[in-house]
């Protein structure tokens, strides 16, 4: 497992369901551990993902993370961004804030596409390592990336922003990791 890279990945979708429901925004941030023990970046993308069906989308989620058809008028199709998730990620060990919701989307999108799961089979979640830690502690009442921001004095400042998102994870990651 060491050797293993890890990706980091946020997704901003149109709604909760990933069976009607698309993937709008991919940040993936990679990771591995180096010669001394610390968790350090290796590299880093965001995609816009146009939504192949707007119609299904829920305009809540839209206003969140603040879609807009100009700003997405350039972005990627479906395929083209899964293709490019899958051929990157290949072998990676998967780590989200709320992993079962970012990849029930991510299995979604490469069945869909009919490409093969990327994923080492380990998947790791901060929300989880997170309620290790911290389950005890009578000020933690929510594990949310905005609270572990704010235990761990992290700043971030575009949040429902894709890459902003999974910054801020990596960051809550190497503080949970005791870097």
């Amino acid at each position: 497992m060491r050797e293993k890279k890890l990706a980091f990945i946020d997704l901003e979708t149109t709604g909760f369901n990933p069976l009607t429901q698309e993937v709008i925004e991919i940040g993936c941030l990679f990771a591995k551990l180096d010669e001394k023990g610390s968790y350090v970046e290796l590299d880093s993308f965001e995609i816009k993902v146009k939504p192949d069906h707007i119609e299904t989308a829920d305009a809540e989620a839209l206003r969140i993370n603040r879609y807009n058809d100009a700003d997405w008028l350039f972005g990627h199709t479906q395929k083209e961004a899964f293709t490019m998730l899958a051929q990157k990620c290949e072998g990676c060990v998967l780590v989200a804030q709320n992993t079962p919701f970012d990849y029930s989307f991510l299995v979604a999108g490469f069945m869909r596409h009919g490409l093969k799961d990327p994923f080492f089979f380990a998947k790791l979640d901060t929300i989880s390592l997170a309620y290790l830690r911290f389950r005890k502690d009578p000020e933690m009442t929510s594990f949310s990336l905005k609270s572990l921001c704010a235990k761990y004095d992290i700043k971030n400042e575009k949040a429902h922003n894709a890459l902003a998102d999974i910054r801020a994870t990596f960051e809550v990651f190497k503080k949970l990791m005791g870097q």
